[in-house]
């Protein structure tokens, strides 16, 4: 049963969610403000982090700093009442690994825990090895194959179809994707490049591109590999 830490200072919002998330088959130690959550941080360790933004002595945004700056790769998902950019663009700058926008569905709720939960424990499925349902990425030889054929890639999309994966299930924003694609020659790829990249993409990973299934379009932010459903 994985652990969580809950950071929400709204107490009816934390009570509901401690019993629905428990039901969900996770274990939940709620804390209200930074002071309990730094207490019980101290005290065990946790598989995954949910932070309320605005505290009464503080912000998620702080904590979340605080522990990347003590090397803690924890999962990290806010929770904020604002899904302005900037909002989100902090959260994430900050170290997290999701958000998620008040009011939210239980169900989405426990679908970026798992997400995140999967991400934080994928191990290779061998050496050098990626998979990602019937997608597998061959590191050592920089290739990738799909229902075990060989996909045709220049080394653009190959290196956009391994970031993805690597965070599947999470929104890889444009401009950490436009970093990833800068190459060491100092080759600069635009907006404009990247649409291009992902629409060929779409048409070498996708079995109908126009309606894509994995390499989905999260619009404002990125882009995101979604899993095949279980």
């Amino acid at each position: 049963m994985p652990d969580l830490l809950l950071l929400e200072d709204d107490a009816a919002l934390a009570d509901g969610l401690q019993y629905s998330l428990a039901r969900s088959g996770f274990a939940v130690t709620p804390a209200r403000t930074l002071a309990q959550a730094r207490a019980c941080l101290a005290a065990g360790r946790f598989d995954l982090l949910i932070l309320d933004v605005t505290l009464p002595d503080g912000t998620g945004f702080a904590l979340c700093e605080e522990l990347r700056r003590r090397g803690s790769r924890v999962p990290i998902l806010f929770l904020t009442a604002s899904d302005e950019e900037v909002s989100v663009i902090r959260g994430l700058d900050s170290g997290g690994d999701d958000y998620l926008t008040k009011p939210f569905r239980l169900g989405e709720l426990c679908s970026r825990i798992r997400a995140l939960l999967r991400r934080a424990g994928q191990q290779a499925a061998g050496p050098g090895l990626l998979r990602c349902g019937e997608l597998t990425i061959d590191l050592y030889g920089s290739r990738a194959l799909l229902r075990g054929q060989p996909l045709e890639l220049t080394a653009a999309e190959y290196r956009l179809l391994c970031l993805l994966v690597r965070n599947a299930g999470l929104t890889v924003t444009r401009e950490a994707i436009l970093d990833e694609l800068w190459d060491g020659a100092g080759s600069f790829v635009d907006g404009n490049t990247l649409s291009v990249y992902v629409r060929r993409l779409r048409e070498k990973v996708e079995d109908d591109p126009s309606r894509p299934r994995h390499l989905v379009t999260v619009r404002g932010f990125g882009y995101q590999w979604k899993e095949d459903a279980p």
